[in-house]
């Protein structure tokens, strides 16, 4: 029977970790999260914790952090790296797996970042509301504070080049949210799909069925999903500090000549944490609209109150 956890983020090669310090948008938005959401004298869990660089800015602040990471590798790096940083001995390094740890006492603050574009692969959801359960039994209300605090998930449309120095390949493709995409031509608005917040009750099932307006005339031959991260909100300023996640290009089996004006009708349904395969294969487009006839091509182209306001707020501006 295979493990049900196989795919969590603690079996990706510590390399892997140690070049996340180097994504600048990830570490300043958390930096500016954290700093903003733990107060002097907080007790703070990381659940994940990887190199340990998040339960380090937390420490900066809280007065006892408990750090949890199942994969032993990482555990040792962590203890080492957090030797070297100034208050990394108000860090307690956990061997463990984050599914089943719960800390000696209540804590303020909760950081969890098991995040994958589009909520696949890694188990964020699942992990959190395993917490959630556990921890108000064991302690009662209220639940501590979550970073990140809550998430928006759009879909795209658009046109794609799958050419790289003439060998095709429709593959599935990542991008740099802060770099313009030269090989990409956006078809229609993003369209949200979700919005959770973390302290609330969270689906096991991204779904969507919903119509997509075309405003650019191409051929759709992609998905473009997106992930924004609302790492903390910030009352008194009406604002929230977010952080994009690597968006992600899914080839359509079909591409299809559109025009402005025209309307697609598209569907999907995955489970939280599944394979980048469970949300091609789920991926509906149901019926085409246009005002003449869509011929498909056979191959590619050529080459709370204010918190919940400021949560929508925030999906006006993927």
């Amino acid at each position: 029977m295979s493990d049900p956890h196989a795919e969590l983020g603690q079996f990706i090669p510590l390399h892997y970790h140690y070049n996340m310090l180097n994504d600048n948008a990830r570490m300043r938005g958390f930096k500016a999260a954290i700093d903003h959401t733990v107060r002097p004298g907080a007790r703070v869990l990381e659940l994940g914790g990887g190199t340990g660089v998040l339960s380090y800015f937390a420490a900066r602040k809280a007065a006892k952090v408990w750090c949890v990471e199942r994969n032993p590798e990482l555990a040792r790096a962590a203890r080492e790296i957090l030797a070297l940083n100034p208050h990394g001995h108000k860090v307690e390094v956990i061997e463990a797996d984050a599914f089943d740890y719960l800390p000696p006492e209540p804590v303020d603050v909760v950081i969890c970042e098991m995040i994958h574009v589009a909520m696949l692969r890694e188990k964020q959801i699942q992990i959190i509301t395993a917490f959630k359960e556990r921890y108000l039994k064991k302690f009662g209300g209220p639940l501590p504070l979550f970073v990140p605090e809550a998430l928006i998930q759009a879909v795209q449309a658009v046109e794609q080049s799958f050419d790289f120095e003439g060998y095709h390949a429709p593959t599935y493709l990542f991008q740099d949210p802060g770099v313009m995409q030269s090989k990409t031509e956006e078809l229609a608005a993003p369209a949200v799909y979700q919005m959770l917040a973390y302290d609330e009750t969270l689906p096991a099932v991204c779904t969507w069925k919903g119509t997509m307006p075309i405003t650019q005339s191409g051929t759709l031959n992609a998905l473009r999903f997106i992930t924004k991260n609302i790492l903390a909100i910030v009352v008194g300023k009406q604002q929230t500090i977010d952080w994009h996640s690597q968006y992600l290009i899914v080839p359509l089996p079909q591409a299809l000549h559109v025009r402005a004006g025209d309307q697609i009708q598209l569907r999907f349904s995955y489970e939280a944490g599944a394979s980048f395969a469970a949300l091609s294969e789920g991926l509906q487009l149901s019926h085409f609209r246009t005002a003449s006839p869509v011929t498909p091509i056979s191959r590619p182209p050529a080459p709370h109150a204010a918190r919940s306001e400021q949560r929508a707020s925030a999906a006006q501006t993927l």
